[in-house]
């Protein structure tokens, strides 16, 4: 006789099931399953789908991003726990109501974050991905703000050339012969599009550096993470495009984010 699934779902059991499939953080994945599934039957499928190798937060259906509970679709890009850092950068230049883009922006967790932080702001995103687009709606459209589907800046509002105190951009930043290296996590579960940076990395920050002068209010900033060894390259790609490159790091995090700032007018 099986098993039925209510006696499958006790903490022990979720645990012994996932360490079984290599699971490193069983103990803690299995309270956050039973935490969020409703039923029986429910949590029995989710922990088959994290033991068949889904990232945890696809399986959840959201992701913790500094305190806030994003919600997260199969497929999207699971925000990392080192891109809070660009976050924290991002607070003590902005003001509440200042106008932010959050541009590659994929569940959209970087503006949502920041506007829970600044206690509002007039927030925009964008991507190119339209499952991305969907989930990004539910989680920037909770803090006010408007996604646009489409390709970097093209989708949005040319009203706000000129007028954007904050452009964050988590760019994709793996250089393609590196993608199948990633943890089968992030290869066969996320969006390819939102992890291939062409042959160096630096293929999609070049146009986004290229256009960031013309939405940037004069001493607005673009913010980016990219890699330890991109860091110099990166710089110089920001300083090129007209912007004033400063380099911060956070080796707890092991995050490097770049803040390019558009020059105040004279």
């Amino acid at each position: 006789m099986s098993a039925s699934p209510s006696s499958l779902v006790t903490l022990s059991a979720v645990v012994t099931r996932l360490r079984a499939a290599g699971c490193v953080f069983a103990e803690d994945e299995a309270r956050l399953i039973l935490s969020t599934g409703h039923v029986p039957a429910e949590i029995d499928a989710m922990v088959d789908r994290r033991a068949a190798g889904l990232p945890l937060e696809h399986v959840l259906g959201w992701a913790d991003f500094r305190g806030l509970r994003i919600s997260i679709d199969p497929g999207v890009f699971v925000p990392r726990r080192r891109t809070e850092f660009l976050v924290e950068q991002a607070v003590p230049l902005a003001r509440s109501g200042a106008v932010v883009v959050d541009l590659c922006c994929g569940s959209g967790a970087l503006g949502a974050a920041l506007a829970s932080a600044l206690g509002g702001v007039e927030l925009y995103a964008a991507d190119i991905d339209p499952v991305a687009v969907r989930c990004a709606r539910r989680n920037v459209g909770a803090a006010g703000g408007t996604v646009y589907a489409g390709d970097l800046y093209e989708p949005l509002p040319a009203a706000l050339r000129g007028r954007v105190d904050l452009l964050l951009a988590n760019v994709p930043y793996v250089p393609t012969e590196e993608v199948g290296l990633l943890p089968p996590e992030a290869r066969v579960h996320e969006a390819r599009v939102a992890l291939d940076g062409g042959a160096d990395g630096l293929d999609v920050l070049r146009r986004v550096t290229a256009g960031a002068g013309g939405w940037l209010t004069p001493g607005g900033s673009l913010l980016f993470e990219t890699s330890g060894r991109q860091a110099a390259t990166a710089m110089a790609i920001v300083a090129e495009g007209g912007l004033e490159p400063r380099l911060a790091e956070s080796d707890g995090l092991d995050a490097t984010v770049i803040i390019g700032t558009r020059p105040s007018a004279s």
